[in-house]
């Protein structure tokens, strides 16, 4: 584990440790409703402190996973560890785990400070202890002069507060996330992104989110398990998932990506050379390839890493394509171009807006000229 000294945050991967182990072990865990299999034989470590993330689209398995964890449903099969301890026989409640719902579930006739100590309450807490921490908890919330008001006299972002500081207040190991943001209008929901990612850090406890918000996922996580149809494709750093893709599937999830289909032409100790018939170049990657020549791959490459312009490079035959600008998109501090090529493929390109937008050069049904750099695609097997 590396960390980096004075303010900076640190750098931090447990998970490249071969002498950590892990805080929470999901070991072939698949979970059956009748024939339905919504969660197949799924193997996951996840490590103290980490901010941990299921994403994927509705219907993939991340709730019920993370409903199994909590101890909500049981397993059909394999087993879930919690700090080396089996929980196959440890009921909800006595798990060292709490969770935070989508919908709040605030008590609407208690007051905030009520809703937060119920908990307490209800375990035996003593009165001066329960006072403490919820104080503790509201302060870290920064909810403290709204300790005497009801849910109803609240906005969705101090709701959310609630929900999360009462789920706080038991000190759990574990804190389960289930949509937490998904109620919150979008410039709160990014705010209260930075606002979790701070008290987690603070509190040091492993924070398991599930979202379908890439964006979400991407700016909270320590790293990001990417689910489809009840399985697990990719387990990466946010960086890693997007960067380094390990198909096509992951990559058109994760952020906009062009997608070109391609055969391999040549491959040499530190570049291989692609041809598509989508395209009328040649694509020049900086990296080799485990293929062969004949080889079908397909080239991915992130609309902010391709350049657009209206004059022609110096070379047409590698990593350009031309078209006519079909849409645009402003955005305010970037633009996206749908630009529609001779061949007929549609390409998406980003560039940011350095000029005002009353001084942007390209329009709609200009002809202009798409390139690469030679380590800006991704060359996937499948």
């Amino acid at each position: 584990m590396v960390e980096t000294t004075g303010p900076a945050r640190k750098v931090w991967a447990p998970w490249d440790d071969a002498d950590n182990k892990p805080f929470v072990r999901i070991e072939g865990v698949t979970k059956k409703f009748g024939d339905f299999v919504a969660v197949d034989n799924i193997t996951l470590d996840i490590f103290e402190r980490e901010f941990f993330s299921l994403l994927g689209p509705s219907g993939c398995g991340k709730t019920t996973l993370l409903r199994m964890l909590a101890g909500f449903e049981t397993p059909s099969d394999g087993r879930i560890l919690l700090d080396g301890e089996d929980m196959s026989r440890v009921p909800p409640h006595k798990r060292p785990v709490n969770m935070m719902f989508q919908s709040y579930a605030l008590f609407p006739h208690m007051t905030v400070e009520k809703n937060i100590a119920f908990g307490l309450k209800q375990d035996g807490i003593s009165r001066d202890e329960i006072g403490e921490r919820v104080g503790r908890i509201l302060a870290l919330v920064q909810l403290g002069k709204f300790a005497a008001r009801k849910p109803d006299q609240l906005s969705g972002g101090q709701r959310q507060r609630v929900a999360l500081a009462r789920a706080l207040v038991k000190n759990p190991k574990i804190l389960l996330l289930d949509e937490p943001l998904g109620a919150l209008d979008k410039k709160l929901r990014e705010e209260t992104q930075f606002e979790l990612m701070n008290i987690q850090e603070k509190l040091g406890i492993t924070f398991i989110i599930v979202t379908h918000d890439q964006e979400e996922a991407m700016t909270v996580s320590s790293r990001i398990a990417l689910m489809d149809q009840g399985r697990v494709v990719q387990v990466a750093t946010p960086s890693e998932i997007y960067e380094a893709p390990n198909s096509r599937k992951v990559a058109e999830f994760i952020g906009e990506v062009n997608i070109f289909e391609c055969r391999v032409d040549s491959v040499e100790k530190d570049c291989a050379h692609l041809e598509s018939a989508q395209m009328p170049c040649r694509v020049r990657t900086a990296r080799s390839l485990d293929a062969r020549p004949g080889d079908t791959v397909w080239s991915a490459i992130r609309p902010e890493k391709m350049v657009v312009s209206l004059t022609p490079p110096g070379d047409l035959s590698v990593n350009c394509i031309a078209g006519e600008v079909w849409d645009i998109a402003y955005l305010g501090k970037l633009s996206v171009f749908h630009v529609k090529t001779d061949s007929g493929l549609m390409v998406t390109v980003t560039q940011t807006n350095r000029l005002r937008e009353t001084e942007r050069t390209i329009t709609w049904e200009d002809r202009v000229y798409i390139t690469w750099s030679a380590n800006a695609a991704v060359v996937l097997r499948d």
